[in-house]
């Protein structure tokens, strides 16, 4: 049986400072943020959105049990022991504890630092409260996660924009995470439209997304994943991560490598697994190497290419990004796994 690891200290923060002239702000040594899980979910106010019934709260309560246990979250990141406040308030006390069993039967371990609410005001009715009173009594609380954001937001100032409002209700949360420096992390909707900029998918206007410190997309996958998980914020790097889901075990896990790799038909894997090894070709050796017509290769390189799973040249060879081929400007890859790229149209069948 596994030893549960011993808890770290979170020290007090001090009395926190708005003010500097431009040498005293140089001078001035700040602490690193705190993490929930290193490199996902910093210090602040976290925004992890997706459409209903794709395993959101799966998501949430295997990351909550995860922390208050020390283990791996998603399998392979390592995070710090502690408590963790998990309010489940579209969910009820019998749904938590058959999943929590499911979990348990798949080798989940129990989670004695992890608090599971059902039921909490709103902010703007007494939930404020509610928090307060958790987080003083945890002063090594690792997370908060409120499941939902649009159950625990409160009302809204009467005749405010929709964007004030929706900035003001992300705020309230915002003030607490701030104050106890404690990672929270708001679970929302995505809206039905699709958007080109993922950004754009969370349910609401963009002052939900402009008051929160980084935001989580968990979009449904294709090809080889069951979905992908964009990050962007202030203190996290902005990328795409490949995930799958163990329906038995109720558990998300973080693919290793590019999430292209994960969410591009065969073809397409077999053309950037070739490339990997093999350096930059043309299409023509590359459907000699796959054995695969030269004209469909040709068209599918193209493409990727369009799509910008693949790096070509103006003699028409094309390379896996990042290789030697790739001439590209391509921003630093996150230290979780590599930077992904964006998957190829959707509607594309290869």
């Amino acid at each position: 049986m596994t030893t549960p690891r011993p808890l770290a200290a979170v020290p007090t923060p001090p009395a926190r400072r708005t003010r500097w002239t431009d040498a005293e702000l140089m001078r001035e040594e700040f602490p690193p943020p705190k993490w929930a899980v290193p490199g996902l979910l910093a210090e602040g106010l976290n925004l992890l959105a997706g459409a209903p019934k794709l395993g959101k709260s799966w998501f949430s309560l295997g990351t909550g049990a995860a922390i208050a246990n020390g283990d791996p979250v998603l399998g392979s990141i390592e995070v710090e022991r502690g408590p963790v406040l998990y309010c489940a308030l579209e969910d009820t006390g019998r749904r938590l504890q058959r999943r929590r069993r499911q979990m348990l039967a798949a080798g989940g371990r129990a989670a004695p630092l992890l608090t599971l609410e059902t039921a909490c005001p709103t902010m703007t009715n007494g939930g404020d409260a509610v928090l307060v009173e958790w987080l003083e009594e945890n002063p090594h609380a690792r997370l908060v996660i409120i499941d939902t954001f649009e159950k625990m937001r409160g009302t809204d100032a009467a005749g405010a924009s929709a964007y004030s409002a929706d900035y003001a209700a992300a705020g309230r949360f915002k003030q607490l995470a701030d104050h106890y420096s404690v990672p929270f992390l708001l679970i929302h909707h995505v809206r039905k439209q699709s958007a080109e900029d993922w950004q754009n998918l969370v349910s609401g206007t963009a002052g939900i997304t402009g008051a929160v410190d980084a935001t989580l997309v968990l979009e449904r996958g294709r090809g080889q994943a069951d979905g992908v998980l964009h990050v962007t914020g202030r203190d996290v790097e902005e990328a795409d991560y490949a995930m799958s889901f163990d329906a038995t075990a109720g558990a998300w896990t973080k693919l290793d490598g590019p999430a292209a790799d994960h969410l591009v038909g065969d073809t397409r894997a077999d053309i950037l697994r070739l490339l990997r090894e093999h350096g930059p070709l043309k299409p023509a050796r590359i459907a000699e190497a796959l054995g695969a017509n030269p004209g469909s290769i040709r068209q599918t390189c193209k493409r990727m290419g369009d799509a910008g799973q693949l790096a070509r040249t103006v003699d028409g060879t094309y390379s896996a990004p990042g290789g030697s081929g790739d001439s590209s400007t391509t921003p630093a890859p996150s230290h979780l796994s590599p930077l992904s790229l964006r998957a190829a149209d959707q509607h594309e069948q290869e």
